[in-house]
């Protein structure tokens, strides 16, 4: 498998990864069972914001990519990939303290919603 191949994976895998921090939490209302590992995620994608981190899967993607005799890219998946399609400028600290913000307060809702479905249909966690 060539290197470039692996980068597309890390790249399609990081944005399946982002859109699951988003939206898990309202798949965990259908499958309550999902938060388990939903809120791992959810909490590492809105730390990677709050903290201005880098997420390890954007280093991967650029050693891939240079691995494979293609150009690397500076800054994160976000500023490179979503950013251009969702804001018109460039990432700065206070857009990513507004996307954790978003990603906090989805989920916030979703399990909110959860929350009140478990206490109104007694749903379990649990088989």
């Amino acid at each position: 498998m060539g290197w470039r191949l692996l980068a597309d994976i890390v790249l399609v895998t990081h944005l399946l990864f982002i859109a699951f921090v988003v939206a898990g939490g309202f798949a965990a209302v259908r499958w309550p069972r999902l938060a388990w590992v939903h809120i791992p995620c959810f909490v590492w994608g809105a730390l990677i914001e709050f903290a201005g981190w880098i997420c390890p899967l954007t280093p991967l993607e650029n050693n891939l990519r240079v691995a494979s005799g293609q150009a690397g890219y500076s800054g994160g998946f976000i500023e490179r990939y979503l950013l251009p399609i969702i804001y018109p400028g460039a990432l700065n600290r206070e857009i990513q303290i507004w996307l954790g913000l978003a990603v906090l307060a989805l989920n916030l809702a979703a399990y909110g919603w959860l929350i009140r479905r478990i206490s109104a249909k007694g749903v379990s966690f649990r088989h």
